[in-house]
């Protein structure tokens, strides 16, 4: 079946965390940037997440660390590595992730959209 404008596709790379949005109203194909580990993710919540820990809500509905809850969401908030209460297994997660980016990646060039 034909792609169409209620047809949006999120593709994750499960190595570097990268996306890439296809379809949509433009069919267009969205690589969004690099971002650093301080705005890369947001804050996982759950009912059944410890409220003293901040885990950070990866990709494939999971924390970073490999929790996957029922009902778990994204908040609305950034989840800060550098905090105290900062998951220290999504901190670890999160430095090979960031490492995994090529350096000529990195750049605000380096990422485009391309519309069909």
């Amino acid at each position: 079946m034909p792609p169409t404008q209620w047809h949006e596709e999120i593709w994750s790379c499960s190595w570097c965390y990268a996306s890439t949005h296809v379809g949509g109203e433009w069919f267009g194909i969205a690589r969004p940037p690099y971002l650093s580990m301080e705005m890369r993710w947001e804050r996982a919540v759950a009912d059944s997440l410890p409220a003293d820990v901040s885990h950070a809500f990866g990709i494939f509905d999971r924390t970073l660390c490999g929790i996957q809850e029922v009902g778990m969401s994204p908040s609305d908030y950034w989840w800060l590595p550098e905090r105290g209460n900062a998951c220290g297994a999504c901190q670890s997660a999160a430095m090979v992730i960031d490492e995994r980016w090529p350096q000529t990646m990195r750049s605000v060039d380096a990422r485009a959209s391309v519309a069909r």
